[in-house]
């Protein structure tokens, strides 16, 4: 009884760091979860390439923050006075010709954010984002809630797709 009780005592760190670890992986899991995979198409902001693929964070209380592998961005919250959410939707006619006619019928959607600010020097900025499309309505939902700001639909359709 005495062997097997030790023997537990000596499996038990290992147990207390399996679960330290665990903890840890799902904290970073959640802090990405508060904001989403975008891809920068375009904007006023030179430093960024178009095409840079990264993630939009809000989680900072402070501060819209892009980044990516070759570049990132910071952006106050209060500085941004424009939030805008539009869709692209393209017919799958590739699909449709090659696979089946049956892949005319669905609709590729894409999703696009806007962020305008004014900058540190009060020149108006921009910066528009292609939003993965598990990651939209959180991003939204987040900015809307820390800048204080509506977001502003390019049409009906995305005002169906951005409030679900």
């Amino acid at each position: 009884m005495l062997l097997n009780l030790l023997s537990e005592v000596r499996r038990f760190p290992i147990v207390i760091a399996a679960v330290l670890i665990l903890l840890g992986a799902m904290c970073i899991l959640t802090a990405r979860e508060t904001g989403g995979r975008v891809e920068y198409v375009g904007g006023t902001i030179a430093q960024i390439p178009p095409g840079c693929q990264g993630y939009a964070q809000t989680l900072d209380e402070q501060s819209f923050v892009f980044y990516s592998r070759g570049a990132s961005w910071r952006v106050p919250y209060e500085s941004i006075n424009l939030l805008e959410y539009g869709q692209n939707v393209n017919r799958r006619l590739a699909a449709a010709v090659l696979i089946s006619p049956l892949f005319i019928l669905s609709k590729a959607r894409q999703h696009f954010l806007t962020v305008g600010y004014t900058d540190d020097q009060g020149k108006q900025q921009a910066l528009i984002f292609r939003v993965n499309k598990n990651d939209i309505r959180l991003l939204l939902a987040t900015l809307e809630a820390r800048t204080g700001r509506r977001i502003e639909f390019q049409d009906e359709e995305a005002r169906k797709a951005g409030r679900g």
